[in-house]
C-alpha cells in the first residue's frame, strides 16, 4: 500500500491549535503523525488523500496563524523506513516497558509489550494511550471481559491481557489494525484476544466487565449508547481521545444520562482520559 506524505507548516500555530487539526486530519483518513520545528507531517493512504475535503477542513480550521501544505508520496520500502528510525521505546508508570521487534529486551519491567510497528495508531506515544496504559496498570483486570474498541494495534488489549484479563474483544475499522492485532498477540503471547473488524455494529449484544475506547469526542458520544448496554452492572467505562474542559463536560453528561458515574480523569498537554463506573 502506497503512503502520502502532507507537511503542514506554520510559524504561528500553538500546540492546541496542532492537535484539533490533527484530530481532524484523523478523521479524514490520516493515520500518523510527526512532529516539525514548524509544524507537523501526516501520513495517509495514497488511495485516500481527498484534497478536496482537506481543502474544505483547512477552510473551516483557518485562523490566526499561517499554514501551507505540501503533498509527497511515499514508496512503502520508504515509508517502513521511515517508521522505524521514529520509533523509539517509552515506558509507562516505570512499570510498562513498549517496544518494537528490534529494540532490546527488558526483562526488568514487570510488564513488556512488543508492538511490530505499522500504519496504525496506538504505540504508546500518543498521550491519549499512555494514559489508558496508565489506568489500565492502576485497576484490576483479573478475570475480567474486556473490549478494546479503536483498538489500533491492540496495545490496551494486550496490557490488559498481560493484567489478567480472561477474554478479550479489539474492535477496530480498519482491516491494517485488525492485522496488526493478530500479528501483535502472538509477539506477546497473549491467545485469549480475539481480533474483530467493524464499529459498533459488531459489539452490539455482547457483555463485558470493561470497555476500553481511545477514539475521538464524537465517536464515544455516538457509541456510548451501546456500550452502557453492552457493559454490566459496576463494570468499568474508560475513554480517552478528547480534551479535558468542554469535551469531558459533554461526555459525562452524556453518560451520566446512560447511567454511567464519573469517577477520575488523567490530563497530559490538554488531552484528557476518564474512568467511569455503570451504576
Amino acid at each position: 500500500m502506497k503512503y502520502s506524505a502532507v507537511t503542514f507548516t506554520s510559524s504561528a500555530m500553538e500546540e492546541w491549535q496542532k492537535d484539533l487539526l490533527v484530530a481532524e486530519l484523523a478523521n479524514l483518513g490520516f493515520d500518523t503523525f510527526e512532529d516539525q520545528d514548524q509544524g507537523f507531517v501526516a501520513y495517509v493512504p495514497s488511495a485516500s488523500l481527498d484534497i478536496q475535503a482537506l481543502e474544505t477542513l483547512l477552510l473551516n480550521e483557518a485562523g490566526d496563524y499561517d499554514l501551507s501544505y505540501d503533498v509527497q508520496e511515499l514508496e512503502q520500502q520508504n515509508w517502513n523506513q521511515l517508521w522505524e528510525s521514529n520509533f523509539s521505546p517509552i515506558i509507562v508508570d516505570d512499570q510498562c516497558y513498549v517496544r518494537a521487534t528490534f529494540h532490546e529486551d527488558r526483562p526488568e519491567f514487570p510488564y513488556q509489550i512488543i508492538i511490530d510497528p505499522k500504519m496504525s495508531f496506538g504505540t504508546g506515544h500518543h498521550q491519549t494511550t499512555s494514559m489508558m496504559l496508565s489506568f489500565i496498570l492502576e485497576n484490576d483486570f483479573e478475570g475480567k471481559r474486556v473490549l478494546d474498541m479503536g483498538c489500533g494495534t491492540g496495545i490496551l488489549a494486550i496490557l490488559a491481557a498481560q493484567r489478567g484479563a480472561k477474554d478479550l474483544l479489539a474492535v477496530d475499522y480498519d482491516p491494517i489494525c485488525v492485522e496488526s492485532v493478530k500479528e501483535n498477540k502472538v509477539l506477546n503471547n497473549v491467545p485469549n484476544i480475539t481480533e474483530k473488524l467493524g464499529s459498533k455494529e459488531a459489539i452490539k449484544g455482547l457483555k463485558f466487565d470493561v470497555i476500553l475506547a481511545n477514539i475521538n469526542r464524537n465517536i464515544l458520544l455516538d457509541q456510548l449508547e451501546v456500550y452502557a448496554q453492552d457493559l454490566g452492572s459496576a463494570g468499568d467505562l474508560y475513554l480517552s481521545g478528547f480534551y479535558d474542559g468542554e469535551d469531558l463536560s459533554i461526555l459525562t453528561e452524556k453518560a451520566k444520562s446512560l447511567g454511567f458515574d464519573y469517577q477520575d480523569k488523567k490530563v497530559l498537554d490538554t488531552w484528557c482520559a476518564a474512568k467511569f463506573i455503570k451504576a
